[in-house]
């Protein structure tokens, strides 16, 4: 305790001077980010000690701007139970059709995936290729039709069908998790993941070869992880190429169907696979920093305001010898953000007829897993959240003039955010990059999943945005040059101002969100009215 106060003290003292020309909010938006981003927080990674400080920071700000503990026990934390895993060896995979047995090359062929609940899969059972491993009931597609795989290892290809037009369903029906429960309902044991044109085209086999062993994390309530086939192992085009070998089922015809956006050919490949995959696993520790103002006559009802507090750490030096990743942009800028919401509401003096939770969660860049960590865990009962707006890397470095809202598209929540952010003279266009799959690569995407309409604010391409956007993403994003010299502060303020009127107008409608009628998530999670 002693040294995390010092290093505070030390890290107070040594932030960046703040520019005598800032406004006193704009001060206050930027000494967020001058701590948050500091070399001294040492990129904020999960499970470090820096992280763990950078939590009792945002507690602190919280209680100053008025809030009280909304974590448990009338906390400011909510402890998350982390699991770190890696792959702890090569592993091995063989295949065998008839006489012939065929041992795959690793790095060449397959790589295996850890798994966080498992130290040690090992699996021996035929293989049956089930073509993405995608059931969606609302449009009728179901890859399963027609097959057995009980007791067989399903492969599939690490995608969804063109089939299913809706974007953001086809990126969380092509989670590997997702294809894992669904192959595991239908009784199979294990999942291998094939390489398809899109992951080809956009993250080829060859280039995954340094995360191979890179770690990942989930939570963990001590239960079982549910009805999961393992996903154990992950094949590029030449493992696929000897999987498929001497099958009725040609290699080069699922290509060409995947491609064309035809359906692809299905059932038993008549080869059986042995395959072992080592995890090695441990506990981390780390927290969400939950606060809370409490509302009016909807004071039952919470909207909440998120943001991630992690970054990625330390890492590989740049061409200037920086090993930082300090993260100002992402997302020290979001938190920063959601800090000066917070104190725009107390300052104001009036409740909101809705209570407000503003949720600093933990390892989202491991994951997404603190954020689903409180959606499935809520600090408050059950059902009582209506809303999540969540504030992740807004690129600050140009004056916007359009707002992208990923997720608007399902709920209420997107009308509201729409009629908020044209009284502030900004307007809500859809998303100029939907490829990248943003929708499940945010920690709103937990929130959806709990069954509440959820969005993740992007700033837009309007004007300057697609070429910033562009060059952030390619120059800075991930990179030890995300520092906070690259902030416009006045955009910054513009951007808090936005958000102040997005929470306060779900906080005070006079109706709580709704899923669009018939809504593929709302459907699949049973949210309120999608039926």
């Amino acid at each position: 305790m002693i040294r995390a106060l010092l290093l505070a003290t030390s890290l107070l003292v040594a932030a960046p001077a703040v520019a005598q020309d800032l406004s006193t909010e704009a001060a206050a938006l930027k000494s967020h980010v001058a701590f948050l981003a500091s070399d001294a927080m040492k990129g904020r990674a999960t499970g470090s000690s820096e992280l763990a400080i950078a939590e009792q920071y945002v507690a602190a700000q919280m209680l100053a701007a008025g809030l009280k503990p909304g974590g448990p026990n009338g906390s400011w934390l909510q402890p998350v139970p982390l699991v770190s895993y890696k792959s702890a060896d090569h592993g091995s995979l063989t295949l065998k059709r008839g006489d012939t047995v065929t041992k795959l090359e690793w790095g060449k062929d397959y790589f295996p995936r850890g798994n966080p609940h498992i130290a040690k899969v090992a699996l021996n059972a035929p293989v049956v290729f089930a073509g993405y491993g995608v059931v969606d009931k609302s449009v009728g597609y179901d890859d399963y039709k027609g097959l057995d795989v009980k007791g067989k290892i399903v492969a599939v290809l690490r995608d969804a069908p063109k089939a299913i037009t809706n974007g953001d369903a086809r990126a969380h029906l092509s989670q590997p998790d997702e294809q894992a429960r669904v192959a595991a309902e239908r009784g199979a044991i294990g999942v291998i993941l094939i390489e398809g044109n899109t992951r080809h085209a956009q993250f080829p086999f060859a280039a995954t070869a340094r995360f191979w062993d890179r770690p990942g994390m989930t939570w963990s309530d001590g239960a079982a992880a549910g009805p999961l086939a393992p996903p154990f192992m992950y094949l590029g085009f030449d493992g696929a190429a000897k999987l498929f070998a001497g099958s009725k089922i040609k290699w080069d015809a699922v290509l060409a169907a995947d491609k064309a956006g035809t359906k692809l050919p299905r059932g038993p490949i008549g080869v059986t696979a042995e395959g072992v995959a080592n995890t090695d696993i441990s506990k981390v520790s780390a927290n969400n920093v939950v606060g809370m103002l409490e509302g009016g006559d909807l004071k039952n009802e919470y909207v909440v305001i998120s943001s991630h507090l992690d970054h990625v750490g330390v890492g590989k030096a740049d061409a200037t010898g920086d090993t930082i990743y300090n993260g100002a942009m992402d997302n020290a800028a979001g938190t920063a953000a959601m800090l000066e919401v917070a104190k725009r509401f107390t300052s104001e003096g009036k409740k909101p007829r809705r209570s407000l939770l503003f949720v600093a969660v933990t390892a989202e860049e491991v994951g997404l897993v603190g954020s689903e960590y409180f959606a499935a865990h809520p600090t408050v009962p059950k059902g009582s959240i209506v809303a999540d707006v969540n504030l992740d890397m807004p690129i600050l470095t140009y004056p916007f003039e359009d707002l992208v809202a990923i997720g608007a598209d399902h709920s209420s929540v997107g009308e509201i955010v729409a009629q908020a952010a044209a009284s502030e003279g900004v307007k809500v266009v859809p998303d100029p990059m939907p490829e990248e799959n943003f929708f499940v690569r945010s920690d709103h995407y937990s929130f959806v999943k709990a069954g509440i309409p959820s969005v993740s604010l992007d700033l837009g391409p309007g004007g300057p945005g697609a070429a910033a956007t562009k060059e952030f993403l390619d120059k800075h994003y991930h990179q030890p040059s995300d520092e906070i010299g690259l902030i416009d502060w006045t955009q910054g303020l513009r951007f808090v101002k936005l958000n102040f009127a997005i929470a306060s107008a779900l906080a005070n409608a006079d109706q709580r969100p709704t899923w669009n009628k018939g809504d593929f998530f709302g459907l699949t999670f049973k949210g309120p009215m999608a039926k």
